[in-house]
C-alpha cells in the first residue's frame, strides 16, 4: 500500500460521514483482504483476519485519523520547506546582482526616495525566510501524536505500552521527529494545529501575493507602464493583441494563494465544529490542508525557476526614474528646512522642471553641491549629516 499499489480500492469520497471512520474501515478491510489472500484465504473471508478483531486492534478512528493526518501534513511539507529555501536563495541572489542599481522608492504608489533595486529584492528574501521559519515552528505541534487514545483518549482496549511503542515505530518508518502527545485528551478533541499550520500557509500567502503583484507592476508596460524589470515571457498574451506578453507566471501564483485563503477559512470552520472528544470534520480539514501544501509548493517552484530566475534589469530606467523622481529633495531637508524643500517640489510640479533645476534656480545650492548631495547612490545609506555641504 505505501508503495502506491491497490490505489483503485480506496472508493470513498472525502466528503463521508463525520471523522473519517469509513476511510478508516476501507482501510482495515483493504489491509484485511490483502492478508488474506497472502496467507492463502479467499477474499472476504474475515475468518481468516478480521479488519476490526485484528486489523483495528486496539485502535480507534479517532486516534488513528488526526495520526496519520499529522503524518501526511508533516511528509508533504518537506518539499514545500526545499522549495521556500530555493526561492528564498534566489531572490538573495538577485539581491546581489541588482545592488549597484538605483530606482525610485515609492510609498502609496507615490515618488518617494531612492532606493536600491537589491535592497528592494533583499527584503523580499528576508520576508520569505521569516514565513518559511513561521511554516517549521508551526509544524513543530503536529509532531504530537495522540495515537493510543483509542476512542476517546482513555486508551481503553490498549496495552499500557502501546501508546510509546508504535509512536517510536512511526517515528522510525517516517524519519519524522514525532512523539506522543502529553494530552491524549487534547490531541482528540483539538485540531488547533492544523489551524496552526494553515495560518502559517496563509502567511507565506499574503507576503507572496505582496511580492508577486510588486513584479506584475515593475514588468507593467513596455512602453506605458513603468518597465523597470523584464519578466521572462511564457505564452503568448493575448487571442487579439499580436506581441502582447503578460505576467503569467506572478498571476498564477495569485491564484494558488487565493485558494490558499479559502482553504485555510473551511480549516478553521472545520476546527472549531468539533464537539466534547471528537472533532467529526477532520476529513475536510486533511482535504484542504493537504490541497494547499500541494499547489503552493508547485507553485513556489514554478514561480523560482520560470519567473524570478529569468528576471532581467533595466538599468536605464530604474535610473531615470530615480533622478526624476520628487522624493529626491528629501535629502535637502537638513539643508535647506522642510517648507522651502515643499516649496521646490511644488515648483517642480508647476513647471516640469526637476528639482534640481528648481534648486539652481533659486539658488539654494551651487553646481557642485547639488552633484554631491543628489547622488541617487549616497541617497541609499544612512548619513549622520551631510558635512560636505
Amino acid at each position: 500500500i505505501l508503495n502506491g499499489e491497490f490505489q483503485d480500492q480506496f472508493v470513498v469520497d472525502v466528503y463521508q460521514a463525520g471523522a473519517g471512520t469509513s476511510h478508516h474501515m476501507n482501510v482495515n478491510e483493504v489491509i484485511a483482504n490483502i492478508a488474506i489472500e497472502m496467507l492463502g484465504g479467499v477474499k472476504g473471508d474475515y475468518s481468516v483476519v478480521h479488519p476490526n478483531d485484528y486489523v483495528n486492534y486496539g485502535q480507534s478512528t479517532n486516534d488513528v485519523y488526526p495520526t496519520a493526518m499529522r503524518i501526511a501534513a508533516l511528509q508533504s511539507s518537506k518539499k514545500l520547506i526545499k522549495n521556500l529555501y530555493a526561492l528564498t536563495e534566489t531572490f538573495n541572489q538577485k539581491a546581489k546582482s541588482f545592488d549597484s542599481t538605483v530606482k525610485a522608492g515609492r510609498t502609496h504608489l507615490q515618488d518617494a526616495v531612492p532606493i536600491r533595486v537589491g535592497q528592494e529584492f533583499s527584503g523580499y528574501a528576508a520576508s520569505l525566510l521569516k514565513t518559511t521559519r513561521g511554516i517549521e515552528k508551526s509544524s513543530e505541534s503536529l509532531k504530537e501524536l495522540g495515537i493510543g487514545g483509542s476512542a476517546v483518549g482513555t486508551g481503553i482496549n490498549t496495552h499500557p505500552e502501546y501508546a510509546g511503542k508504535i509512536v517510536e515505530k512511526l517515528r522510525k518508518m517516517t524519519n519524522l521527529d514525532v512523539r506522543e502527545s502529553k494530552n491524549r485528551f487534547e490531541a482528540m478533541q483539538s485540531n488547533a494545529p492544523f489551524v496552526e499550520f494553515s495560518g502559517a500557509l496563509r502567511t507565506l500567502s499574503v507576503e507572496l501575493i505582496r511580492i508577486a503583484n510588486d513584479l506584475r507592476l515593475m514588468n507593467s508596460g513596455p512602453n506605458t507602464g513603468l518597465a523597470e524589470i523584464n519578466l521572462p515571457a511564457v505564452q503568448p498574451g493575448s487571442s487579439i493583441m499580436p506581441g502582447k506578453v503578460n505576467p503569467v507566471i506572478p498571476e498564477m501564483m495569485n491564484m494558488v494563494c487565493f485558494s490558499v485563503f479559502g482553504n485555510d477559512v473551511s480549516i478553521a470552520l472545520a476546527a472549531q465544529a468539533g464537539q466534547f472528544e471528537l472533532n467529526v470534520m477532520m476529513p475536510v480539514i486533511q482535504y484542504k490542508l493537504l490541497d494547499s501544501i500541494l499547489i503552493i509548493t508547485n507553485a513556489i517552484k514554478v514561480f523560482n525557476e520560470k519567473c524570478i530566475c529569468g528576471i532581467i534589469l533595466n538599468v536605464a530606467k530604474c535610473h531615470d526614474y530615480a533622478i526624476r523622481s520628487l522624493g529626491i529633495v528629501t535629502v535637502l531637508n537638513p539643508i535647506i528646512g522642510y517648507s522651502k524643500a515643499a516649496e521646490v517640489v511644488k515648483e517642480s510640479i508647476r513647471t516640469g522642471k526637476s528639482v534640481k533645476e528648481i534648486i539652481q534656480q533659486w539658488g539654494l545650492l551651487s553646481a557642485d553641491q547639488l552633484d554631491l548631495v543628489l547622488s541617487p547612490i549616497s541617497m541609499t545609506e544612512p548619513h549622520s549629516k551631510n558635512s560636505n555641504v
